[in-house]
């Protein structure tokens, strides 16, 4: 009986071989049209005020949406030469696109069931929200499926990473533009792309006031490009690729390789699986508990709150900065609530700290080869970022307390004082949050916040700056060149002079564009404080967010050039380090050396 079948099958593939590539390419064809069609439909409902229409057109563009991929599926499985190995494959598809067939046959056997004691309070329909996230998990395999073929571009890394920063921002820049995104229904291009590219770019300035100006679903908008910004909108596509076992060969895991800056071409599938879970599980325990920190500051409902913490979460976990009051952490019943703040330290200190190291020190492999092998220890660029980090909050909250105990920590308690400071130098570094008024502070810790701003978080992590281990090999080479050394040394290991020479390079790299920028700025504000268009400056190009107050005063000018700050502080060094990590061609000549005096 098998053989008979096997061989009615033979015949099948036989007679359809010809016209399987054209009917795959229509249905590809096909697929584009339909995910354009409901994302337009989604737009229209979310975006604009709903009408009885908007609703019946999103739900319509969906339902259709279904049935075309539940089609695509069995006309995929016809023409597949191994029709049960393809679904093996793809049993998650087979299995969402199932549940919401059987779903659309018997709406009320789920209304009545599932909706009417879990989430009658939080949805008013439950057939939309069931065929939204349809959707959306329909979308995230399919970004999935097509990941491998982004190596077929032949694009660099840096191109690559250039290029997921724009479409992100740009898409960013008109979902908020739409009306209802915004209390009074209109948003400016500028401002738009402004708030867009900060949120982005995991920085935290803002030219309108988060709390207000926006509606929820802007709230909601600007806490999804926080998220995609921070772990990286290829790290979170190219995620969803090890799902599949049709992923796209050495090439494409090569590729991975370079933009994740993983030690060996086999860490990038483990490594990309473990930066969305662990960004995920810690933004969900952050959640829970800023939830419940809060205090007595009262919110509408309890979905309210729990949005709040979410956001905060997630800004504070993406080193972002932004927050849904109009004062930030220094809004009044906020700025004494020292549990929060040290649930945003935490948040802040892990999302900083970089994925690479955080999976050297946590992941449950690593900790059970330390435990076999005492003798190894964590990496020496672990070891470093973390020493380094250490040292530099330890010295922020010294230099904040010394400079500001008798002005702004005056007539608080110890803890209340230790928490303060410890804040101040954790946020400065790349996070944007802040629990005094920065633009009261003195004239010294504003220099010294700069410094901080300056040199960043870790490698690798949702901070910016030039990175603590960029800063600490320029230290220590700075070092061993004063005392004479031919190398430079770190943990009992010679630091190859190829790292030596990209930290120079991304550290000149970013001086020199914080000088053009500040530059241009005492143009465009030739009424504004320099001091205080330069913290605006090393405050962008750091994707930190503090500011003195004159985001919002700029001209149009003026803001483009944070903007282009802020781009560029998101990406200029990593790009350049990719640039330079690049495999050179050896050659086989050597000129003559130069003297040349120095210093």
């Amino acid at each position: 009986m098998t053989s008979k079948f096997f061989k009615f099958r033979e015949k099948i593939n036989l007679k359809i071989f010809n016209s399987k590539a054209s009917v795959i390419f229509v249905f590809r064809a096909l697929s584009a049209i339909v995910f354009l069609m409901v994302i337009a439909s989604g737009i229209y409902y979310y975006g604009f005020p709903k009408t009885t229409d908007s609703l019946l057109l999103n739900e319509r563009a969906i339902e259709l949406s279904l049935a075309f991929f539940s089609l695509r599926f069995l006309v995929y499985m016809f023409y597949d030469f191994h029709p049960i190995e393809l679904l093996k494959k793809n049993w998650i598809e087979a299995a969402v696109l199932a549940f919401f067939n059987v779903y659309v046959l018997f709406p009320s056997l789920f209304n009545d069931i599932i909706f009417k004691w879990a989430f009658n309070d939080l949805v008013e329909n439950h057939s939309l929200l069931l065929f939204q996230l349809y959707f959306i998990t329909i979308f995230i395999m399919e970004l999935g499926k097509s990941g491998p073929k982004l190596s077929a571009l032949n694009l660099k890394p840096a191109t690559m990473l250039i290029l997921s920063f724009i479409i992100l921002i740009g898409t960013g820049t008109g979902l908020l533009m739409l009306p209802e995104m915004t209390i009074g229904g209109h948003f400016g291009f500028l401002n738009a792309l402004f708030t867009s590219t900060s949120a982005s770019c995991v920085t935290g300035l803002i030219v309108v006031d988060t709390a207000t100006f926006f509606t929820l679903k802007g709230q909601f908008i600007i806490m999804m490009l926080i998220q995609l910004g921070g772990i990286n909108i290829i790290s979170f596509a190219t995620f969803f690729v090890t799902f599949s076992r049709s992923s796209g060969g050495i090439k494409y895991q090569s590729m991975i390789k370079d933009v994740l800056s993983a030690d060996r071409l086999a860490d990038t599938k483990h490594l990309l699986r473990s930066i969305v879970e662990f960004s995920l599980i810690s933004e969900a325990i952050g959640t829970l508990l800023i939830f419940f920190s809060w205090g007595n500051e009262t919110f509408q409902n309890w979905q309210s709150k729990l949005f709040a913490s979410a956001f905060h979460a997630i800004s504070a976990f993406n080193n972002a900065g932004f927050s849904t009051f109009s004062n930030n952490l220094y809004e009044h019943g906020l700025r004494h609530l020292y549990g929060l703040q040290i649930v945003i330290i935490l948040l802040i200190f892990f999302g900083g700290f970089g994925f690479m190291g955080m999976e050297d020190m946590f992941s449950p492999k690593r900790i059970r080869e330390r435990m076999k092998t005492p003798w190894k220890k964590i990496s020496v660029s672990t070891r470093l970022t973390l020493y380094m980090s250490l040292a530099l909050i330890i010295v922020g909250a010294i230099v904040f307390y010394l400079l500001e105990k008798n002005s702004m920590l005056a007539g608080d308690g110890v803890f209340q004082t230790i928490v303060t400071s410890v804040f101040q130098s954790v946020t400065t570094r790349t996070a944007g949050f802040n629990t005094v008024d920065i633009g009261q502070v003195a004239t010294p810790v504003l220099i010294f916040f700069m410094f901080l701003m300056f040199i960043g978080a870790g490698s690798g992590s949702t901070g910016g700056g030039i990175k603590v281990s960029t800063f600490a090999v320029i230290v220590k080479s700075a070092v061993a060149t004063i005392k004479g050394h031919k190398n430079v040394v770190m943990f009992k290991r010679t630091v190859p002079f190829s790292a030596i020479d990209k930290a120079y390079s991304i550290a000149l790299f970013s001086i020199f564009v914080i000088f053009v920028s500040a530059f241009a700025l005492t143009i465009t504000e030739p009424n504004t404080p320099f001091l205080k268009l330069l913290f605006e400056e090393f405050s962008a190009y750091g994707t930190v967010g503090l500011s003195t107050g004159i985001t919002s005063s700029l001209s149009e000018a003026g803001k483009m050039i944070i903007i282009t700050s802020m781009f560029i502080g998101r990406i200029g060094s990593l790009t350049l380090a990719m640039a330079l990590s690049s495999r050179a061609f050896s050659t086989s000549y050597r000129y003559a050396e130069a003297s040349i005096t120095v210093g």
